[in-house]
Order: structure tokens, then sequence, then C-alpha cells
């Protein structure tokens, strides 16, 4: 039979779950491919690119969307069970889950919200228009926001010391000077008066980068107050310089504050956190490399 999509994958993955038991994904994926009757060679087929299993990756994918629905919830790593709303779903007796379905769900719709603000998924009618090159671009960026948005719920879940770890860790990432030890010396010895942590600003030490590290969950945005407070904790140390990261998001006033002194503070929210963290390679690897290439006319015009 053909592989069933992630969507079809969905009902399935939830019923099996319902035992209200941990189960792992290495005993998921064959226990589904037995109940959708797929024979080996079919369990073996790969992705194009070769880099992993289909039916695997398609029951990857509707964990995934389950897990930003709310329906079942990962305790630990690549293992899986149902919660409350889960189990309420079933009770309904739907005859399929799917994205429609999730919808019902303010954090799915959250989920999907954060994957278009940075790219625009085309309809059908533009998918039909577009080139390969913009259908492999429009792909790659709805990994990249699943990913993102995957990251940022991990790091909620990190406790606050190792979430500032993170940030310095990131921060060195960037280019910013001194190092993890240097660096990780701060966080902890300055946790008092507001600051988190402090950073060279380049690799001679000439200023020093004040960071307020806040590990707050999505919906409780941090507002200008919180500003306030931070400005005042720069005073305090005589600095100019800070940066305040949070896994949430700003208020517009937040947004908007300006210290009227000359403090300059840089404001990177839950969004921008995994963004940089996926572009500096921070709590992520690569799953695999695609070359895309062109016919390169300068050669054959010199042969």
């Amino acid at each position: 039979m053909p592989i069933p999509d992630y969507q079809t994958v969905m009902l399935p993955l939830l019923q099996l779950l319902s035992d209200d038991t941990e189960h792992s994904m290495k005993d998921i994926v064959p226990t589904l491919g037995k109940r959708f009757k797929l024979t080996e060679d079919e369990m073996s087929i790969l992705l194009p690119s070769g880099g992993s299993l289909l039916f695997a990756s398609r029951v990857g994918w509707a964990r995934t969307y389950l897990k930003k629905a709310g329906l079942v919830d990962s305790p630990k790593r690549a293992v899986l069970v149902i919660t409350e709303r889960g189990k309420k779903v079933l009770r309904e007796k739907p005859s399929k889950i799917d994205n429609q379905l999730l919808r019902r769900f303010p954090e799915f719709v959250e989920f999907q919200n954060f994957k278009k603000e940075t790219s625009e998924s085309p309809n059908q009618t533009q998918a039909n228009e577009q080139t390969p090159e913009e259908v492999v671009d429009f792909a790659y960026q709805n990994i990249r926001q699943s990913l993102a948005q995957e990251l940022i719920d991990t790091v909620r879940r990190l406790s606050p010391a190792a979430f500032e770890r993170l940030v310095v860790e990131l921060l060195v990432k960037m280019g910013y000077g001194g190092s993890i030890q240097d660096a990780g010396k701060a966080v902890g010895k300055t946790n008092d008066e507001g600051i988190d942590g402090t950073i060279k600003e380049d690799k001679l030490g000439l200023d020093i980068i004040y960071i307020q590290a806040k590990r707050w969950q999505a919906g409780n945005i941090v507002g200008r107050p919180e500003l306030h407070k931070f400005v005042g904790a720069l005073a305090g140390q005589g600095a100019k310089k800070g940066i305040f990261i949070t896994t949430s998001s700003f208020s517009k006033e937040a947004l908007n504050y300006a210290p009227k002194n000359e403090t300059k503070i840089v404001l990177i929210d839950g969004v921008q956190l995994a963004q940089l963290m996926i572009d500096y390679n921070l709590g992520v690897s690569v799953q695999r490399t695609y070359e895309i290439k062109r016919l390169d006319n300068d050669y054959f015009e010199e042969v």
C-alpha cells in the first residue's frame, strides 16, 4: 500500500498512546508500520535525499504536530505519552485527525503563526507556478520554522542557570570577545541587582556588555517595567550597553522604549533567539546538505 502521509498517521499514533504509558519512537515506528500493513521494503523506502526513512520521517512530523496541539507530550527524549487533551479528543471518536482539527487549539494556531512570521507559505495556485528552486526554498523555510519552534520549546524547559549559560555561549558564537570560560565566570557572580551575566564586546575586552536572560513561557510577555529595572541595573554597574533576551516576547510598549540617557539595550525575543541558534549552530546539528547547481555558461564559452 502507499506510504501514508503524516496527517493520516496522526489518529493511529494517538490511539497507540491511549494506553497511558510511555512509548519510545523506536517502538512506535514499527508498530505503526504493522498498523498500516507496510512491508519491509516499504518501511525501508528513503526520502529522495537518502538521509532518512520516509515512513519514520512522516511519523516524526505527525508527532511534532500532535505535540504542538497539546495532544501528546514528551517527558524525555524520543518518548511520547498522551495528554488529557489527547484523551478527550479520542473520546470524541474522530474519523481522522488532521491540521484542520488541530486548529481548534490555540497552541497549534500559535505554532502555525510562528512559522508564517518569516515565510509565507504559497497557496496551491502559487505552488503550481513556482520554479523547482522556489519549491525547495519554501520547503526549507517550513522545516526551519518547525525546528525553531521545537528549539524554543526545549529551551523553555531548561533551568535558569542552564539558560543563562546557553545565552552566553550563543553570544560567543556570534563573535563577541572573551571565551566561554571567562563569560561563564560572570554568570552567577553578578546575578544580583538584575544582571545575569556579562560578556566582552570585543576580544580585547575594551567594553563589557551586560546580559539579562528571562526564561519565560509563551504568553508571559516582558513589559516596559522589566526594561526599566534592567536599565537601572546597568546604571548601578556604570554600564551603557545591555542585551535583554527572553524566550517569550516583548510588549509593544517595551519594544518602543528607548532610554533617555546614553544606555543602549538590544531586545531579543524567543523567535529571534531560536533563529540565531539555528544560524550559529547552537543546540542543532546538520541532518543533510543539498547543493543546488546551475549550468556554468562561462565554462562552455571557453571550450
